[in-house]
């Protein structure tokens, strides 16, 4: 969920039955080191206020250095609600730098207990363990154990083992998630095999969790939790996701762009005009550009008619509608231009 879970996206998810969201993995070293990198993520942090949709949240950290996790956590620890140490991650960048996931070898338990430990005794705010399985699986428990002890107030457990090639290598072990639910004493939250509303309660019923954790089929449908059927128009839910980013204009353009990509991706990606959509998405510019395909050549290649307004926008994000048009038709025309050059290659 690297750069995925913005602020924007944040408050989307708990419109739609979210109760609780993380925030991406922050780095230690740049949130002690990189002044504009620990503004950027305490503005991400605050800027709702006191809308109850951006609480609360849980900032993840990663890391292999006790000292600097606690040092970078007491920096953000005053703007939310609970800190993880994230020991998922399957990324080539995780296994290079060894945290995440890389750090569930038997080899490095006490350098993660130390680490859980110290932060729970250095923070402000409840303390969490987001892990995967460990190798062989029926260690995982040994060790949930022992960050119990060490002061964790809850684990998630992601039930698969790590693979930086293949994030979602097979089905999830979801025994294992209930093994630590019948022997731990705290909190456990289920965390994989979650793809429609319905397998929300079935992992809950077998696992005996608390709580379950949703992370990429929530990029999809951020509706999920609301369990509403049909599914909620990819155009629709794009449409809402821009206008919260409108709120929050430090959003990075790509960050928005993947989101608007997913939502879409996720009901259309088998429609013979998804390719196209998605070179347009990539040559926009600005939200008034998204906004623009979205309601106009996303709403064509669907069969449908476009949700232009002869008004335009007041917002100072938003081009006049003459130029949007403009920008939109040179949009197709590279598309075009594009497919035609790919058809005389192939």
């Amino acid at each position: 969920m690297v750069n995925q879970s913005d602020l924007p996206f944040r408050i989307l998810v708990r419109r739609h039955g979210a109760t609780t969201a993380y925030t991406q993995m922050y780095i230690p070293e740049r949130l002690l080191n990189d002044q504009e990198y620990l503004e950027y993520h305490i503005r991400d942090l605050t800027a709702a206020g006191e809308d109850e949709t951006s609480r609360p949240v849980v900032v993840q950290l990663c890391g292999n250095d006790p000292e600097l996790v606690v040092q970078a956590g007491k920096k953000v620890q005053g703007y939310c609600d609970a800190i993880d140490i994230n020991l998922g991650c399957p990324q080539e960048a995780a296994r290079d730098g060894h945290f995440g996931a890389y750090l569930l070898g038997q080899k490095d338990w006490d350098l993660v207990e130390n680490i859980v430990s110290s932060m729970s005794h250095s923070f402000t705010v409840p303390v969490s363990a987001k892990m995967r399985l460990c190798q062989p699986a029926p260690k995982t428990l040994a060790l949930a154990e022992r960050l119990e002890a060490a002061g964790a107030s809850w684990i998630t457990l992601h039930a698969r083992t790590v693979s930086s090639r293949r994030r979602r290598q097979g089905a999830a072990d979801l025994s294992e998630v209930k093994r630590l639910k019948d022997h731990l004493r705290i909190p456990v939250i289920s965390n994989g095999n979650v793809r429609t509303y319905d397998d929300l309660q079935a992992n809950l019923e077998y696992t005996g969790a608390d709580g379950l954790m949703v992370g990429e089929t929530l990029l999809g449908n951020p509706r999920l939790f609301a369990g509403s059927y049909p599914l909620i128009d990819p155009v629709d839910v794009s449409l809402e996701y821009l206008a919260i980013c409108k709120e929050c204009p430090w959003t990075n353009l790509s960050v928005i762009q993947t989101h608007i990509r997913h939502f879409v991706e996720f009901q259309c990606s088998r429609r013979p005009w998804f390719p196209k959509f998605r070179a347009a998405l990539g040559a926009t510019k600005s939200l008034a550009m998204i906004e623009h395909l979205l309601k106009g050549k996303v709403e064509k290649w669907r069969g449908r008619p476009p949700r232009y307004t002869h008004h335009s926008t007041d917002d100072s994000h938003f081009e006049s509608d003459e130029s949007l048009s403009q920008s939109a038709d040179d949009m197709e025309s590279g598309v075009d231009n594009l497919e035609a050059s790919l058809n005389q290659l192939f």
